[in-house]
């Protein structure tokens, strides 16, 4: 069973991953490839670095569990991450193809409850470390940047949001999320009928689930407070990738400006969640941020494309890493055999 799922996860994040490959325009990535030179490999080798803040957030969060037991190393839980992401980049609506396959690995170790209450959560943890660095943006924004009327606007319709988006999760975190966001997808006409059929199935384990969430907030509000830094260190180190990209084309790269870029980017990018690999979000919010801080309309396209290609890169080497797990539990299991 468990090596059919890997198996199925594999072809499918490889079929994804061959389709967005097959819309690049080689003579434009080979082009691009060549002005960055070895500061793509900068760039690719720094999200080995940052996939450690990812890891380490998750970590905290289950080893915080009551009751934990389970056998988890930071390797494996690393090597876990990274492919949960590459899923999470192929698949529309982000959290479709990761979460599943993250809870589906982490069960045999920790049990199932457990397991989807660490997941649930630290997507959560996730996507409010995503508000929260887009709030500290819009202040730092305002610090450093002149505003106009049209930039004023749009900058509140933003806090509005983000606001929204913290109440949100924060009242996710006391009660818990997971029956809440299934009952609201019983109201979206393509996945009604499933939603329903999953929630009238799994009621005892959502609520489980839900109270799990709440009281891992509630008890451990310090691991939550570190699971967020981490998170939010990782956006704010992340903007390295635009200001090795920016440093290709003007030595005087400022680093407060790529944050920026960053923050509206992902902001914009997030907003269409529904496509995979955020296609054509992430180059218009590159164009739109970089043309909006005053530079040229080329360089938000050169930054989109190398940052769209260690995104290739690193969906690549996560599904590697799945069929490499999958490798080395068919020896184990040829080994156990051989041993009985």
């Amino acid at each position: 069973m468990k090596l059919n799922y890997q198996n199925g996860f594999f072809l499918f994040g490889v079929t994804v991953l061959g389709i967005m490959v097959s819309q690049l325009d080689f003579a434009e990535v080979w082009s691009g490839l060549r002005h960055a030179g070895y500061w793509f490999f900068a760039i690719v080798g720094l999200w080995g670095f940052l996939y450690l803040f990812n890891t380490g957030a998750w970590y905290a969060i289950i080893n915080s569990q009551e009751g934990h037991r389970g056998n988890v190393g930071f390797g494996w839980l690393y090597k876990l991450t990274v492919s949960g992401f590459a899923l999470n980049y192929a698949t529309p609506g982000g959290l479709m193809g990761g979460e599943p396959y993250r809870i589906m690995e982490l069960s045999p170790r920790i049990g199932a409850a457990r397991a989807s209450s660490s997941v649930i959560l630290y997507a959560m943890t996730h996507i409010f470390s995503h508000f929260c660095f887009w709030l500290l943006s819009i202040a730092l924004y305002l610090l450093t940047r002149p505003i106009d009327l049209g930039m004023g606007l749009l900058l509140t319709a933003a806090t509005l949001f983000c606001a929204l988006g913290l109440w949100f999760f924060l009242s996710g975190y006391k009660h818990g999320l997971a029956r809440r966001i299934l009952n609201l997808m019983r109201h979206i006409p393509l996945v009604r009928r499933h939603a329903t059929t999953f929630v009238e199935r799994h009621k005892e384990q959502l609520d489980t689930i839900d109270r799990q969430i709440a009281a891992l907030h509630r008890q451990n509000r310090r691991t939550f407070r570190l699971a967020v830094a981490l998170e939010i260190a990782c956006r704010v180190c992340s903007a390295l990738e635009i200001y090795f990209v920016l440093l290709v084309l003007m030595p005087s790269a400022d680093y407060i400006a790529c944050i920026l870029i960053l923050a509206f980017t992902s902001l914009f990018a997030n907003l269409l969640f529904f496509l995979p690999l955020q296609q054509g979000g992430r180059e218009g919010g590159f164009l739109l941020s970089a043309t909006g801080l005053g530079l040229t309309a080329s360089t938000g396209i050169f930054v989109a494309l190398i940052i769209r290609l260690r995104e290739l890169v690193w969906t690549g080497i996560g599904l590697a890493l799945i069929k490499i797990d999958r490798k080395k539990n068919i020896k184990n299991r040829q080994n156990c055999s051989y041993m009985e």
